[in-house]
């Protein structure tokens, strides 16, 4: 189905979100009047800017106010309504909408609100124009979509129709299910949001808080659906009220925007797309570092060894049991210190994953390698992690990325350990992105959004995993963009007994995090613990929590750079990450800058 997408979605001038739906791959353009009125461009320079661009102006919007009023009051909607008719003919827009009123002076009466709206129909009809009529969720009188067809119906115009808003019908808790009653060729036009669910005034709600469908709590995909049996075959639209998107670069919030209507489609049974291929594991982590000393002592003190070192590249390989840890010293590494580069993804087929991707605008990365080097697949996350699809020694067939490493002379090291989980946090304003993009291109299932308290801040965190938890990746955002500690990264190890890997790391040289003495007060009073056991993690800084599935104990390393790590004994029936501990960890980081 086309696409399109209301300028108000966006950020900038009317120019620059033109110029990034195009770029995003929309094919048409709802827009707002507002930025109408903002811009220098007369209408006719913006349709042949729509135009160079290959966009369509599928609908001018809106016209407020206008229906169900006494007469002298619409004689000058009328009039007002003709200067905007004159207009969209200049925009090259050939549909208008018009959301019910919500002025005092609307009177409550639907037979006046069908004759008016039949009156402005009969005059956008000598424009070439439709008018599209929107049932508002906070309208004075007429707040619901289906109240709004029947009044369409009951004027019974060619040029008048109705418009469907997922947010207006889903944040009243309207049955969508009714659509399916209104004849497809009267739904002139379909507008999409979703939104988390909030419990606050829809007005409020509405104007802060829509964002991109699959990054919410709505049933758009339901919706949608109900709409599509009707016969409709107008466009798929996005109409997002949201402060964070209107602050945010307007190009990378416009493919964010994109790939939410591409998964849409394919959720409804529209569009096609290469399969999901859900990762089975974390191949590997690459930290990129300034200065690889504080990095290798670090990973020697948590019992990794130096096992393998690039034949072309300044990359070592750390291993542990089954984690992996790539080391790179190159000449494009941060200059903000150590950081979190690169995941591995393990993957039942590479090449697929990598079409999936491409398919939902990720972008491919172009890889500097020798002739030599073995091929992989790669992708940037939002937040610029790469991310490689890769199959690690399963199939003589497919490439190993390990090929590309020489064995060095190494000891063995303690207890085998693997990579529990990654923490990844996100720029403030692509949270929800992220979130969209691991669920759809990776194909992780995305657990529910935890608020953590910290000393200067909130942060939010969502997991996103697969189904036997082999990948968890923990997407964090927090409150205070310039606070080192909120955007540290973090790769947690899991181990057979993290006291003994607590202790054998602190022997080491290894700086674990104190914990306050009031936390584990505090868990005397909720718990009961054998003799000695919560003497043994107030001296380690070792955390503790207990669900129905099991208990959790987890430690963490003092921060390198913006990377820290965190030991972890989880028991498997337990699903969590400590979160109700998180506080506490950040205040201690706070406290140890």
């Amino acid at each position: 189905m086309r696409t399109s997408i209301a300028t108000v979605s966006l950020s900038g001038s009317l120019t620059e979100k033109l110029t990034a739906a195009s770029r995003a791959g929309f094919e048409g353009v709802e827009i707002f009047e507002n930025d109408l009125l903002a811009s220098p461009l007369p209408p006719r320079e913006i349709r042949a800017r729509c135009a160079d661009l290959g966009l369509s102006v599928d609908l001018y919007q809106p016209v407020r106010d206008i229906e169900a009023v006494p007469a002298d009051e619409f004689a000058r909607n009328l009039r007002r309504a003709r200067h905007k008719f004159a207009l969209m003919r200049e925009l090259g827009a050939d549909t208008v909408l018009v959301c019910s009123s919500v002025s005092p002076a609307a009177i409550d009466d639907d037979g006046l609100a069908a004759e008016q709206l039949g009156h402005l129909a009969t005059l956008a009809q000598d424009f070439g124009i439709r008018v599209a009529y929107e049932a508002l969720a906070w309208g004075r009188h007429v707040s619901t979509y289906d109240h709004a067809w029947r009044i369409v119906e009951a004027a019974g115009h060619p040029a008048l129709g109705t418009c469907l808003d997922s947010f207006h019908i889903l944040s009243r808790g309207s049955d969508p299910k009714g659509i399916e009653d209104i004849p497809g060729e009267k739904i002139f036009f379909l507008q999409l949001a979703d939104a988390p669910l909030l419990a606050m005034d829809v007005l409020q709600w509405s104007r802060h808080y829509r964002c991109f469908p699959g990054q919410g709590g709505f049933d758009v995909a339901g919706l949608v659906r109900h709409v599509l049996r009707t016969g409709y075959d107008g466009p798929l639209s996005l109409e997002v009220f949201n402060d964070v998107f209107r602050q945010a670069e307007a190009g990378p919030t416009a493919v964010d925007a994109h790939r939410s209507l591409l998964v849409l489609q394919e959720a409804v049974g529209v569009g096609e797309l290469p399969p999901p291929v859900v990762p089975t594991g974390i191949a590997f982590a690459e930290l990129v570092t300034p200065d690889a000393e504080p990095v290798s002592a670090l990973l020697g003190a948590l019992g990794f060894a130096r096992t393998a070192r690039h034949r072309s590249k300044p990359v070592d390989l750390w291993e542990r049991g089954e984690a992996r840890i790539l080391l790179n010293t190159g000449p494009a590494v941060r200059r903000d210190g150590t950081g979190l580069a690169a995941i591995g993804l393990e993957s039942p087929d590479p090449r697929a994953a990598a079409r999936r991707a491409e398919a939902l605008l990720a972008p491919v990365l172009p890889r500097r390698r020798a002739p030599e080097d073995v091929p992989l697949d790669a992708v940037a996350a939002p937040d610029g992690t790469e991310l490689f699809f890769c199959a690690t020694g399963r199939d003589p067939e497919l490439p190993d990325w390990r090929a590309d490493f020489a064995e060095v002379p190494y000891e063995p090291g303690p207890s085998a350990a693997r990579i529990d989980h990654l923490a990844l946090v996100q720029p403030w304003h692509q949270y929800d992105e992220a979130t969209l993009f691991h669920r759809s291109v990776l194909g992780l299932r995305a657990q529910e959004s935890v608020d953590v308290a910290d000393p200067y801040g909130l942060l939010r965190s969502r997991a996103v995993t697969n189904a036997d938890g082999s990948v968890r990746i923990a997407l964090g955002v927090g409150a205070a963009p310039a606070d080192d500690t909120l955007h540290a990264q973090h790769i947690a190890l899991a181990v057979e007994d993290v006291v003994a890997a607590a202790r054998a790391f602190r022997a080491a040289g290894g700086r674990l995090l104190p914990v306050p003495a009031n936390y584990h007060d505090d868990l005397a009073a909720r718990y009961e613990f054998a003799d000695g056991e919560l003497d043994t993690y107030r001296d380690l800084g070792i955390l503790y929590d207990r669900d129905a599935g099991g208990v959790f104990r987890h430690c963490y390393t003092r921060t390198v750079g913006r990377v820290f790590f965190e030991l972890v004994e989880r028991d498997p029936g337990y699903r969590g990450y400590g979160a109700q501990n998180a506080p506490v960890r950040l205040a201690a980081q706070h406290a140890g800058r």
